[in-house]
């Protein structure tokens, strides 16, 4: 076809680097799109430009992205400015093109066309039938952990017997990998795939089949591809194939915005694009149209303390705009006050509720915020995720509790009595629900007096072993304090093990919500101190209710968004309020000692930072409580990162200052009002997280180790208890007493000089 002119591209509103983005056609291009810098908006117009004015065959372009929203409304511009042709181009996620390929080339692997895919539900029951199979107890191994580990290794292109070679002399993960061969062989046998294979096994067709490579890298002259930051090994492998006949590979990311390492992304891949492509053009979006400068300018301070990226500045034509709220409270109330007082300040300025995010970086967090939001008649939705008391592993835990003040609850009984497993599947509780009625009794009482009764095969043991752990439940209810009867529930029952042996990110974030239900019971108590385990479920009942006010108010001005950090990326509010900045809590204690997760946690930071369009508010307070008690925080060393001349904040009240004296901390107005843990967090603390932000050298650090051996979220391991976490330092020299968080073993005060312990 006869190019007459770039009429399209001529006539479209593109900033000179978005221009040169979509105009650079031909070889690989890498173009590193800063937050809210109109990446999609170029990636349209480049296939626009494809198309319209560069004559190209739409079946000749695949524009690949991640989610199904996004292809879809990336496919939909396309057509709204190229007609019907460009429906004819191939916009899809990684497993839809794989899929539309696998249907043609797949019995090259001896399959046929129309093979199952297994989503999670089908994998799940597949694996727990390997595991009786495999003789495994699903207490010690769960289905959740194998899938995790299979789906990682597929990932990473490994091979059930690689894996085996991987793990050799780890008996745990020997055992996952017999059920990843075992697991293998059933899909096939099967004529199943499950989402992983997807890509998979299409990277072993074109390794196999070199025909199939031939014919689809030679029919996609233009491959781009979205969030190539977040893209894993498997996915960069397939697409390196793919681009290898015609070599015009346009990517497309923030390696800035590279959040994903937890589940596979590697940001290797984009930062080096140009070792595997060395004539590649890289092309840089910096100018922002989200935000103003103030904003821009503390996300950039913060982001150029990373090493491993790619240098860019974001930069806007709003103007300066609102310099950053950063605030530092006395404890949980009053932030979340503090975000509540803040949300109807910006109200009366116009702002609607949907305008206005709350981001935390743990999940259990929501909690405090929802109570108090639904308390103020603020209507508010959990983005992307449960409401807290609606979140499996908390259900699980509170109809525990159910069960513990009212036996007759049948409800709650069946959910719990196989969790954790346990063996006791329907068909039992069938058996024991007709016993109940045939005496007269409740189901929950025939457990209690099982010994009475005469059940079927190995059901009866394990009814047993379940009746001693609900009578000593029963009796520990009624004999101790609210919060310790919450902690010992955790562990009675097994719910806390459970997620601790899976040793998965997904399984953490459980932990950590179970965990913040003792949280919820301490702060009950002492608002309540005489009250009941009755008065905390009728209390938590409420809480979890919706209010009249703030469904009507939902009706006018939508909701407040809370969500974590790592849901809010791709979305925009005019007003963001970032909690919880403490060190421990973001950064995570775990990345501490980790480079390579403390810069991940910095660009979790930087996409939080980059919501905000107009106001950013930063919080981070004097005391948290964790685990039941109410222990000393250190503000975040991203905090420290930021300009003090980019940010404001208010002076504590005389009430706040009086409770801020009161946990010896000293609000230092040099250092941007921020205030260092001093106190109950000892010097050495403090040094190392001076030592951190860059204020002062290894060795001075060094001379405090002298005096001080022990930190506060240092990892350490005890002969007798294991692994834990320090908690609290006290006294000095040979008088030197350490609280330590033992993982399954509870908190322990230890007499530094006698306890046998190494440093992790």
């Amino acid at each position: 076809m006869k190019i007459l002119s770039n009429a399209f591209i001529d006539g479209a509103m593109l900033n000179d680097m978005q221009r040169k983005a979509v105009e650079t056609t031909e070889g690989p291009l890498l173009i590193l799109a800063g937050a809210g810098s109109g990446k999609t908006r170029v990636l349209t117009h480049r296939v626009a430009h494809l198309i319209l004015d560069k004559g190209v065959s739409p079946w000749s372009i695949l524009a690949i992205t991640f989610t199904n929203k996004a292809a879809k409304e990336m496919k939909e511009r396309i057509i709204s400015m190229c007609g019907d042709a460009g429906a004819n181009a191939w916009v899809s996620t990684f497993h839809s093109a794989c899929v539309r390929i696998l249907r043609q080339e797949i019995e090259n692997m001896g399959y046929s066309r129309d093979f199952t895919i297994y989503d999670d539900d089908d994998q799940g029951k597949l694996i727990d039938r390997l595991l009786k199979e495999e003789n495994i107890d699903p207490k010690q191994i769960s289905s959740r952990e194998i899938k995790s580990k299979i789906s990682d290794a597929k990932n990473r292109i490994i091979t059930p017997a690689q894996y085996a070679k991987e793990v050799f002399g780890d008996f745990r993960l020997t055992k996952i990998a017999d059920v990843f061969a075992k697991y293998e062989k059933h899909l096939k046998s099967n004529n199943a795939l499950d989402f992983d294979d997807l890509i998979l096994k299409t990277i072993e067709i074109f390794e196999k089949v070199p025909e199939a490579l031939q014919k689809f890298s030679s029919r996609f002259k233009y491959i781009l591809v979205d969030e190539y930051q977040d893209t894993n090994h498997a996915q960069y492998v397939f697409v390196n194939m793919l681009a290898s006949y015609w070599g015009n590979l346009c990517v497309v990311g923030d390696d800035d915005q590279s959040i994903y390492g937890w589940r596979g992304a590697d940001i290797a891949n984009i930062l080096d694009f140009e070792k595997d492509f060395p004539n590649a053009m890289v092309i840089k979006l910096e100018q922002n149209y989200r935000s103003t400068n103030n904003i821009l300018m503390a996300a950039n301070k913060v982001i150029d303390n990373n090493t491993g990226r790619k240098r860019k500045q974001l930069w806007s034509d709003k103007g300066e705009g609102n310099k950053l709220r950063v605030e530092h409270l006395a404890d949980e109330r009053a932030e979340t006050g503090f975000v509540v007082t803040e949300i109807g300040e910006l109200c009366k300025k116009g702002l609607c509720y949907s305008d206005i995010a709350v981001l935390f970086r743990l999940n259990s967090q929501s909690r405090t915020l929802e109570e108090m939001l639904l308390g103020s008649g603020i209507p508010h939705r959990v983005y992307g995720g449960q409401p807290y008391y609606g979140r499996k592993e908390v259900r699980d835990a509170i109809a525990y509790m159910r069960l513990m003040v009212n036996p007759n609850d049948e409800i709650a009984l069946r959910r719990i009595i196989n969790i954790p497993k346990r063996g006791i599947g329907a068909a039992t509780i069938e058996e024991l629900a007709v016993i109940a009625e045939n005496n007269n009794d409740t189901i929950f009482g025939i457990i209690l007096d099982c010994d009475k009764y005469t059940l079927s095969g190995r059901a009866a043991g394990r009814i047993r072993d379940f009746s001693v752990i609900a009578a000593d439940l029963l009796e520990n209810s009624m004999l101790l304090p609210l919060p310790e009867f919450t902690t010992y529930l955790l562990e009675k029952t097994g719910l806390l093990e459970e997620y601790r042996k899976e040793k998965t990110e997904d399984a953490l974030e459980r932990m950590e919500n179970l965990e913040e239900l003792v949280n919820a019971t301490t702060r009950y108590c002492q608002d309540n101190p005489d009250c009941t385990l009755s008065d905390f479920l009728i209390n938590i009942a409420l809480v979890s209710e919706p209010t009249e006010q703030a469904l009507a108010g939902a009706d006018t001005k939508g909701m407040v968004s809370l969500m974590t950090m790592h849901s809010a990326k791709g979305l925009e509010f005019k007003a963001v309020f970032v909690v919880g900045m403490e060190e421990g809590i973001f950064p995570l204690s775990r990345a501490s000692s980790d480079p390579t997760q403390l810069e991940e946690e910095r660009r979790l930071c930087y996409v939080a930072m980059t919501r905000a369009m107009e106001n950013l508010y930063l919080t981070s307070i004097c005391v948290r409580m964790l685990y039941g008690e109410t222990r000393p925080s250190m503000r975040s060393r991203f905090l420290h990162e930021i300009p003090a001349e980019l940010c404001e904040s208010r002076l504590p009240s005389p009430r706040e200052h009086t409770y801020i004296s009161r946990h010896k901390r000293d609000w230092n107005a040099n250092d941007g009002g921020f205030a260092q843990a001093q106190g109950e967090i000892n010097a050495g603390y403090v040094a190392k997280t001076k030592y951190y932000n860059g204020m002062v050298q290894s060795s001075e650090l060094d001379s405090f180790n002298k005096n001080e051996k022990y930190f506060p979220a240092m990892k350490v391991r005890h002969k007798k208890f294991g692994e834990g976490t320090v908690i609290n330092v006290s006294g000095s020299g040979d008088d030197t007493i350490i609280k330590i968080a033992f993982d399954g073993q509870g908190i322990k005060e230890l007499v530094a000089i006698y306890a046998p312990m190494e440093i992790i």
